[in-house]
């Protein structure tokens, strides 16, 4: 039976998470387009609007303000791709893209082919967007007209996470940069034309500090040396920034004195977090932190809402397109302040916490603890009350209120790229929402899910791509579902009103 957290003895709402996107959240949105999550619920029974019956979770985690929770670890990019989010329906035969456009004959990037970062950087990003669009209308005709893609104003240097791996070249110097693609060997890198520009001076700095210091990179093969990867993430909209040393010890020689060689070079810092991996494995971060400077997290504003991120969340790479997705999403939704809500795979509660502020109540579910952890005190930080956070499968949590005849006007739902499952959506039908909202990171799952629906009884209406990184064959969709007229769902084919 899962432990309930609390924050305090009187505590009141809680929050929701999204990043961190477990069966439901994304292993890092960030390495290949794609991230983690988490979740959480809160607090006891409601009243519902309408005659639905009050929701009653039975054997859930209500996650409170103030939880302490376990880390999550992440996936190095160049490596291959692990989904934190639990089993899925196999979908390699569907998720093969088509053939993109060509490239032109200047090269923009001398190692994108080592890379495979950024597969399209010496494509022309008016020809990107054109292939986009393409290959989304083709996929959506036999569901709805999409709305004309949303592309990025400024499509470069978007990135606002950046990871670099460390190691040595034959000559025992310093190297820093990205895992080529599908394996562990580091393609040197001192500036990326799709990250942020700052993070990547950060990384040279670190690597030139590295020898006066006596610190060696560590190497794979032997298993000695110390710096493993740096990460640094910084707030689109608050200029904050952090600084990861991910070390294969917790012992760090002169680690003050070498915070402040790094603060002299760049004081605009704001914190730094030794994070220790001492195993032998893909994974970047381990489960140990120690913060050596500053708060250990930093906040970013989005969408009206201020989010706090720690080394371990999940949050969207590119905040600026994520704006424009999530307000197409509550554009979508249509709400008026009646509703029920439910979102899942709700990671660090991004989606949840802005759906909270136009809706009756929200229910958040995830199964990554550390997201659920992020996802209440992003509640609380923001003031936000009438949003509950549940640890637990969304499928599982769905098929219950279905059970109790709970009532839900509209389901969020943002799934790992490998889509939902057919017990989440066989669920979702079950209870029956008026209406769907689906975001995407994979258009060709995507498409295999409202497949699932139509066959339920919902119909896409509406539906909009964006362009979430420019430069690599990825997008992001939402899209509106409905239920048909005459369509019913739940229990014996019918739901109690």
């Amino acid at each position: 039976m899962a432990k309930e957290y609390r924050e305090g003895r009187s505590g009141a709402g809680s929050g929701k998470s999204r990043d961190g996107k477990g069966t439901q959240k994304r292993t890092e949105r960030e390495l290949q387009p794609r991230a983690q999550r988490g979740a959480e619920k809160g607090a006891g029974s409601r009243s519902q609007g309408g005659a639905g019956k009050s929701f009653a979770p039975k054997n859930h985690a209500e996650v409170r303000r103030g939880t302490a929770l376990k880390d999550q670890r992440e996936v190095g990019r160049g490596t291959a791709p692990k989904d934190q989010r639990g089993a899925r329906r196999d979908t390699s035969s569907r998720t093969r893209q088509e053939a993109g456009p060509r490239e032109g004959r200047h090269k923009l990037c001398p190692v994108s082919a080592r890379c495979g970062g950024c597969k399209w950087i010496n494509i022309g990003y008016q020809e990107q967007l054109e292939a986009k669009a393409d290959r989304f209308r083709r996929l959506m005709e036999p569901f709805c007209r999409p709305e004309p893609l949303i592309p990025m104003e400024k499509p470069a240097h978007y990135r606002n996470k950046v990871h670099a791996a460390f190691g040595e070249d034959r000559r025992h110097n310093a190297v820093s940069g990205i895992y080529e693609e599908r394996s562990h060997r580091i393609v040197p890198v001192d500036s990326c034309l799709i990250e942020n520009q700052k993070a990547d001076e950060i990384i040279v700095s670190i690597r030139g500090l590295l020898k006066s210091f006596k610190i060696r990179p560590y190497n794979e093969d032997t298993g000695y040396g110390l710096l493993r990867h740096v990460l640094v993430r910084v707030g689109h909209a608050t200029g904050e920034i952090m600084v990861v040393l991910v070390l294969s010890s917790p012992v760090m020689p002169s680690k003050n004195n070498f915070v402040k060689a790094l603060r002299q070079l760049h004081p605009e810092i704001t914190t730094i977090v030794v994070n220790v991996n001492d195993r032998d494995t893909s994974m970047v971060l381990g489960e140990r932190e120690q913060v050596i400077y500053g708060r250990g997290y930093i906040e970013d504003r989005l969408c009206g809402m201020t989010f706090r991120l720690s080394p371990k969340s999940f949050y969207q790479i590119n905040p600026a397109q994520t704006q424009k997705l999530y307000e197409k999403a509550m554009e979508y939704a249509e709400l008026t302040g009646k509703e029920t809500v439910l979102d899942a795979y709700c990671g660090t509660g991004t989606i949840g916490l802005i759906a909270a502020g136009k809706a009756k109540e929200v229910i958040g579910v995830e199964l990554n603890r550390d997201a659920v952890r992020d996802a209440v005190s992003n509640a609380k930080r923001n003031g936000v009350s009438n949003i509950h956070f549940y640890q637990n499968d969304a499928g599982r949590l769905l098929l219950e209120m279905a059970e109790q005849s709970a009532k839900l006007d509209v389901l969020f739902m943002d799934p790992p790229r490998s889509g939902s499952d057919e017990a989440f959506l066989d669920a979702a039908a079950k209870i029956g929402p008026e209406k769907i909202i689906y975001i995407s990171c994979s258009p060709e799952t995507l498409v295999r899910d409202l497949e699932f629906l139509k066959k339920k009884g919902y119909k896409a209406k509406r539906c909009v791509a964006v362009d979430m990184f420019p430069y690599t064959e990825s997008l992001e969709a939402v899209v509106m579902l409905s239920k048909k007229s005459g369509s019913s769902s739940g229990k014996g084919g019918e739901r109690k009103r």
